[in-house]
């Protein structure tokens, strides 16, 4: 049986991601990269990007960034020796992209984010209570949950050892506004302090853009950030939003018109889009709920 032409470019897609993977150190072009599966550089750039959610370059950073991560933490190696074997032109080059990717600079990251400070405190709202932490660039983290000690755990393991205060500052009062039924638009006055990929800030910043009230299939955001066909790794990007309901995850379905999951129980799922809808309809009839 003859393969179509969709496996035939999954298979290209394979094996260029199996090439980076085994080459990345020597940080391939994507003149090389293409020539390896036989394709023009134009017409690999756009497969790849279709396929994968993001560029053969961004894609080449990501695994580059990972190895450093491992480097750093797993073997305890420098600043200059791990620039040297992942390949990167220098240590600026390394730190930069660490920065742009993770949040935080190659030192933070090995020592656990030592020196960064990170407010904290659990706050009550209609989804019951949540965690809001923050350092001093913004919030980097929202969970609800029904178990406070569970909670600070989940918290702490992402940066170890950063110091914690159980404070609310201001940046926690500005989350709290979104929980309030009179607030249409408090978007403009609050700061995240995210990282991920650069895949995934794109997916987190397309669910910004969602309206309450509204709802998105995993693949109209697809759509919304020009890769169509990346509606599984989509999915995977919502799956890893760190900050609930600021990042309004809940506002995407599946095609199908379910709900689907919620990292934060999908009964709350459905309880919060339940109360945007109610919201949005109060607003426009000039009501309170």
């Amino acid at each position: 049986m003859e393969k179509t032409q969709q496996a035939i470019n999954y298979d290209r897609i394979a094996q260029a991601i199996q090439y980076i993977q085994n080459n990345f150190q020597r940080q391939p072009n994507l003149e090389q990269i293409a020539e390896h599966v036989h394709l023009s550089p134009f017409h690999f750039q756009r497969m790849f990007t279709e396929w994968a959610g993001t560029s053969p370059k961004k894609f080449l950073q990501y695994i580059q960034v990972d190895y450093a991560k491992k480097l750093l933490k797993e073997e305890q190696r420098t600043l200059f020796d791990t620039h040297l074997l992942t390949g990167f032109s220098s240590t600026s080059r390394l730190h930069d992209l660490f920065v742009q990717i993770e949040g935080m600079t190659p030192a933070e990251y090995k020592n656990g984010a030592e020196g960064l400070q990170i407010n904290y405190s659990f706050q009550d709202t209609p989804f019951g209570t949540c965690l809001i932490a923050s350092t001093k660039k913004g919030i980097c983290h929202l969970a609800f949950s029904d178990n406070p000690t569970e909670a600070l755990l989940v918290l702490k393991s992402q940066f170890e050892n950063a110091s914690y205060i159980e404070q609310a500052d201001d940046f926690h009062q500005s989350a709290l506004a979104f929980f309030n039924p009179q607030t249409t638009n408090p978007i403009q006055r609050i700061k995240l302090h995210l990282k991920g990929s650069p895949f995934q800030l794109k997916v987190w910043q397309a669910l910004l853009e969602i309206p309450s009230g509204q709802l998105k299939t995993y693949k109209s955001v697809a759509i919304a950030i020009e890769h169509p066909k990346a509606s599984r790794a989509v999915g995977t990007a919502i799956g890893q939003n760190p900050i609930a309901y600021l990042i309004p995850c809940h506002r995407v379905i599946q095609t199908s018109g379910k709900f689907g999951g919620y990292r934060w129980q999908p009964s709350r799922k459905t309880a919060i889009i339940g109360w945007e809808i109610a919201k949005h309809n109060a607003i426009d009839n000039d009501e309170t709920i």
